[in-house]
């Protein structure tokens, strides 16, 4: 009976030191990251990937095994993705989609949905066949050039929303064209992956890829049609009052979410789409939205988020390259992957209507792939289509992406003269 009870007790230790590690190691790269001019998320990211097999488990292998190892990996996990749905919701409800009411804004997020989607598809088809050979013999050179074409077409929307509030583009037309054609690249990213996943397993049905197009649409109507009235009701009947959300509305917004996320979740798009998608219903409501980022947004943004960014660090070790033609060849995968994003985004913007610089800027943004893609990536790499390498360079190319973003949209600022970004605190 000591035993049965003390088993649970040293789980729940566990946790917590990691937690603590985790919270501290990531608030303090946010600090350090911010000194040198990145956004505060890109620290988080640095941080996930030090407490990894990156540094940490290559430096000191047995206090790596101690601390992020056994039964409290699970709950770590765990928590992660539910900081994720959290964060997503919060996205959706701080964005002012009245700009989208302007049909050059709406064209241009359907140029940008269809150039950050189609180039990387078709570049990556090009580059997966070509490299296959030399990087993934001995694997289906088609389902691998499918992997790769998929992981290069994917816009990290938590981490591009994270940026965008840190530098003040969440109210601003290009913050809102560039979340909405990345959510629109997303969720069609998710879908062509649970294709190419039945391909790569041979359980690829035409009537279910269509029975999945079809429950999505029905989501979409749902929310619309009934969602919006719901979430003006729910509204009305528990007002917000000195900012503080009532505990009956909390309760309600949190079990929707997550019905939210359990319904994209079962059509294959992702649970945090659920969340992204229910947030939305409530970017009308600014008093609602207000008392959410006082009550909840901060605990969210400094908790939940971290210990995402540190389960995918324990996943990747960008150690993995050992040789010259290994690393020439992350070199043109990571050229190649940002090309194909910026240029073509670039270019389908500047048709649609937008100045030369918000365009360039709109490309950039789009570019960022931080470590979303590690989704894609994982699968290919659990069904035997990505090989460790190609695994590691593609985790390499999301960084570099990422990591890119501020710095050039610096150079944008300083080039055009006016004041594109407005850094506020994270």
């Amino acid at each position: 009976m000591q035993a049965t009870a003390s088993l649970p007790e040293s789980h729940l230790a566990a946790t917590l030191l990691q937690l603590i590690i985790i919270v501290l190691a990531a608030r303090g790269a946010n600090l350090w990251l911010r000194r040198l001019g990145q956004p505060g998320a890109v620290g988080e990211i640095v941080a996930g990937l030090m407490l990894g097999p990156s540094l940490l488990g290559a430096l000191l292998p047995e206090l790596s095994r101690q601390l992020f190892t056994a039964p409290s990996a699970a709950p770590i996990q765990l928590i992660s993705q539910i900081g994720l749905i959290l964060l997503m919701f919060q996205i959706g409800s701080d964005f002012q989609f009245a700009h989208l009411r302007r049909s050059d804004h709406r064209r241009a997020v359907a140029a940008a949905a269809a150039a950050s989607v189609l180039a990387p598809l078709c570049l990556g088809l090009l580059l997966g066949r070509w490299s296959a050979p030399a990087l993934a013999a001995g694997v289906n050179g088609w389902v691998y050039s499918l992997f790769f074409a998929v992981a290069l077409s994917i816009t990290a929307v938590p981490i591009l929303g994270r940026i965008l509030r840190e530098f003040g583009l969440t109210q601003t037309p290009l913050g809102v064209i560039a979340i909405s054609a990345a959510a629109v690249n997303d969720v069609v990213g998710w879908v062509l992956l649970a294709a190419v996943s039945a391909v790569a397993t041979a359980r690829f049905s035409p009537l279910d890829l269509m029975l999945q197009m079809l429950g999505i649409a029905g989501f979409a109507a749902l929310l619309w049609f009934a969602g919006r009235p719901l979430v003006g009701y729910l509204v009305r009947r528990f007002p917000i009052e000195g900012g503080q959300l009532p505990h009956s509305l909390l309760a309600i917004v949190i079990a929707s979410m997550f019905a939210a996320a359990l319904c994209t979740y079962s059509l294959g798009i992702f649970a945090i789409f659920g969340g992204f998608a229910l947030g939305l219903l409530f970017h009308r409501h600014r008093v609602f939205v207000e008392a959410w980022q006082w009550q909840i947004g901060s605990f969210v943004l400094v908790f939940f988020l971290p210990i995402f960014f540190t389960v995918t660090g324990l996943r990747t070790n960008v150690l993995g390259l050992t040789s010259a033609s290994d690393w020439m060849w992350c070199l043109l995968i990571v050229i190649a992957a940002s090309a194909a994003k910026i240029v073509p985004v670039a270019g389908a913007t500047r048709w649609a209507g937008l100045s030369r610089d918000d365009a360039l800027a709109c490309g950039v943004l789009m570019n960022t792939r931080a470590l979303m893609e590690l989704v894609v990536l994982n699968i290919g790499l659990d069904l035997g289509f990505i090989p460790q390498k190609v695994f590691t360079m593609l985790v390499i190319m999301a960084l570099v992406s990422t990591l890119t973003t501020a710095p050039l949209l610096r150079f944008l600022n300083r080039r055009s003269g006016r004041a594109l970004i407005a850094a506020v605190e994270a």
